[in-house]
């Protein structure tokens, strides 16, 4: 008789195991807390880096400043339109990164929770990690630039056309007036191109840095590493994730600048980048890309960094993580 509920009593346990969600059951409030912690994060970085953005863009698209570094390029832009000139653009920054930070934080959760459902199992997400990573920065990103489209055209006008209007309103009216829908998504396609490669990057690089990191420490090592410890991980990753997401992204964001400066051919979008990719070649193609080196480390790993401490302080619910170490759904570490 013992041997026959022994064997009911394992049964019943795996049923109950079977029955366990794969990950965490999210609520509209969970939802609502990564869509503010994705906003805050992206708007303060992107927001504060609008000088050096300003710089990397008139680098790109202004032939008196091809070939200048940051600093040279600050100061001769500086020096011809006075300091105020590196504030340029800063409303639509700082309100288009608001929109689009929320929707691409909160999509790559519900993305990356969605997909590691549909594989059914634990070591299967772990098997397709970098599929499931992949997806989720890719069709997040998506729908982010429907929104963030309109306003990054308005801001790269108004960097591009010095005096072309007095702030984020007058700018997007103006834009709107002049060309309306076909203008203001004039560049959906190039940001798509710039977007989502950068959106890979900062995503799934961070992700196996961090992978990287912990499947080198011991179980009790990870368990008692130090607010400091933690810390440092998540910016050496953020900052290997910004390099990442910059390299990939570049040349399509030096496209980008040019078709909202209203250059290259008459024709379809994908024509017209054709164009302007011969016509720039690789070194044209790369131009600035240092500067927006450093301005992408920054901005990845302060958002990371930014995003986990809003989102714990909001009492926010532990992301998913796939991580080759460990189960599907441990806390969170902060950035994910």
């Amino acid at each position: 008789m013992s041997a026959i509920a022994k064997q009911a009593s394992q049964t019943q346990a795996a049923l109950a195991g079977a029955e366990q969600p794969l990950t965490p059951t999210f609520t509209l409030k969970d939802y609502g807390i990564f869509f503010t912690a994705g906003a805050l994060c992206c708007t303060i970085t992107h927001g504060g880096m609008t000088p050096i953005d300003v710089i990397k863009t008139r680098i790109q698209i202004d032939p008196a400043l091809k070939g200048h570094s940051l600093l040279s390029g600050g100061r001769k832009i500086v020096a011809a339109e006075g300091p105020a000139a590196l504030l340029t653009g800063f409303g639509p920054t700082a309100v288009g990164y608001l929109i689009q930070g929320g929707a691409k934080f909160s999509g790559y959760e519900f993305w990356k929770k969605t997909f590691t459902d549909a594989v059914g199992s634990r070591e299967e997400a772990v098997k397709y990690r970098t599929a499931i990573y992949l997806g989720a920065s890719s069709v997040a990103e998506f729908f982010a630039d429907i929104l963030l489209t309109p306003l990054e055209a308005t801001r790269i006008r108004m960097v591009s056309e010095r005096g072309y209007a007095t702030g984020l309103v007058s700018g997007f009216t103006k834009l709107a007036a002049e060309g309306g829908l076909g203008t203001l998504y004039a560049g959906f396609l190039p940001i798509l191109f710039k977007q989502i490669p950068y959106a890979i990057g900062q995503f799934t690089v961070n992700e196996f840095c961090h992978e990287a990191v912990y499947r080198r420490l011991s179980e009790e090592t990870r368990n008692t590493l130090s607010g400091t410890s933690k810390f440092a991980i998540a910016l050496g990753s953020g900052i290997t994730a910004g390099f990442a997401a910059a390299i990939l992204s570049h040349p399509a964001d030096t496209l980008l600048s040019q078709i909202n400066k209203g250059h290259g051919p008459k024709g379809s979008m994908l024509y017209r980048l054709a164009t302007l990719a011969r016509e720039a070649g690789p070194a044209g193609l790369f131009a600035g890309l240092g500067p927006r080196m450093i301005m992408t480390a920054g901005l990845v790993s302060g958002q990371f960094l930014l995003y986990g401490w809003i989102k714990n302080s909001m009492g926010g619910a532990p992301g998913v993580e796939i991580h080759k170490e460990n189960s599907v759904a441990p806390p969170s570490r902060g950035g994910h």
